[in-house]
């Protein structure tokens, strides 16, 4: 049954516990397809997607968690900026707290947050990630970000609509040089982001929450309306 709009936009939540159930190839071209009706600056279609499941999935979960073990320092393509602060840090430490009280985690408890950790460095454990790359061309261009920011937003509704979960996070290319070899990225391509898919496992108790939003109020400005 095919899900209104607003379903799919109230409805959908990160989703970070996948069934270990392959997702059909066709299934994730027809939500790439979808997604890719996203718009674009100039029409410039920066987006390309590497779509990763299998043996070459487990070698980048392997090469990304080894390395994070050994305390090789990130090689993040995409920029990451400076650490949050104010109320940005505030709704990072709310959501955090969110999930480790629905997962059982205790603060004091560091086994479990460094599995947690891990957890993303090994793309959840989803049966499918997709890499979200630009071109390198287009690389000095803030549309470009922007651009592939709405093509994913586009990816992980879809992909709800169809019944599937995602979670975008930027744990799974923290170690490009992984990524790079055994996906086989091209050099010109810039890895921005990669996002974890797969059928929602409704037993994992952090996928039951829902993220806390600002309200419209607090985010928007109107002007030269009469009420």
């Amino acid at each position: 049954m095919t899900m209104l709009f607003d379903d799919v936009i109230l409805g959908r939540r990160s989703i970070r516990g996948y069934k270990p159930e392959p997702v059909p190839k066709a299934l994730i071209k027809e939500i790439l397809e979808l997604a890719m009706r996203a718009p674009s600056s100039m029409n410039t279609q920066p987006w390309n997607f590497y779509v990763i499941s299998g043996e070459p999935l487990d070698l980048i979960r392997g090469g990304n968690t080894e390395r994070n073990l050994a305390g090789v320092p990130h090689s993040r393509e995409f920029r990451i900026g400076q650490a949050f602060e104010g109320q940005h840090r505030d709704r990072q430490v709310g959501v955090a707290k969110q999930l480790f009280s629905a997962m059982g985690i205790a603060r004091e408890d560091k086994d479990a947050r460094q599995d947690w950790v891990l957890r993303g460095f090994r793309q959840f454990d989803a049966p499918v990630c997709v890499i979200v790359t630009y071109d390198r061309t287009l690389a000095d261009s803030d549309d470009t970000a922007f651009d592939c920011g709405a093509v994913t937003t586009a990816l992980v509704n879809a992909a709800w609509s169809r019944g599937l979960g995602a979670v975008i996070n930027s744990q799974g290319i923290m170690q490009s040089p992984v990524v790079r070899e055994h996906a086989g990225i091209a050099e010109d391509q810039v890895i921005m982001k990669a996002v974890a898919l797969g059928w929602p496992d409704d037993e994992f108790p952090a996928n039951a929450v829902v993220s806390e939003r600002k309200g419209v109020d607090e985010a928007t400005v109107f002007l030269g309306f009469d009420d």
